[in-house]
């Protein structure tokens, strides 16, 4: 299963069609797929503690990444690094939920040169949870997203189809290594 995490906190928006986007590619690439949205997901701020542990949001949230045999990650550019919402959901998992897994990311930028700092510190703190995350990411500007948040550039929607693509082959050949077939 592919788990597909949409990181902005807003319920509607650029990111959140980013992530449909993804998991719609997905499903038609033949995956299983799950879609977080984390502006509904509603976990708290993660402060450490045990009684957090025991939180049903956060029980449902680390069982589903658990579960989960790749990531697809998207971000909003928040001043040059991820949404709060997605470090804050990233902080109640741990090496267990991404070690020897897969993840591709993709960054939604307000325009010009943003997304690649957010991607850099998502890729960085993936690491630090020791994701396998592809080398490959994808920044979407504002302007190639319309009102009705659809991609409309073909050029960046293929992009984001050909991530896809390669999340979904790599977790192919990691799940064959695995059989030993």
């Amino acid at each position: 299963m592919i788990l597909v995490i949409g990181g902005s906190p807003r319920k509607l928006g650029r990111t959140q069609a980013l992530s449909n986007h993804i998991a719609t590619t997905l499903t038609q690439l033949g995956a299983e797929v799950e879609y977080v949205n984390l502006a509904i997901a509603k976990l708290p701020i993660y402060d450490g503690s045990l009684e957090q542990d025991q939180l049903p949001e956060v029980m449902h949230w680390r069982a589903l990444a658990l579960r989960a045999d790749a990531f697809f990650v998207v971000t909003p550019d928040y001043h040059n690094g991820m949404s709060g919402a997605l470090k804050n959901a990233i902080d109640f998992l741990g090496g267990s939920h991404f070690r020897r897994k897969p993840s591709a990311i993709a960054a939604l930028a307000g325009g010009g040169k943003g997304g690649i700092n957010a991607l850099n510190n998502l890729r960085l703190v993936l690491r630090g949870v020791y994701s396998l995350v592809l080398p490959d990411q994808v920044v979407v500007d504002k302007h190639q997203v319309n009102d009705q948040f659809q991609i409309i550039d073909p050029l960046i929607a293929q992009r984001v189809d050909g991530l896809a693509a390669e999340l979904v082959e790599i977790c192919s050949l990691m799940a064959v290594n695995r059989s030993g077939t």
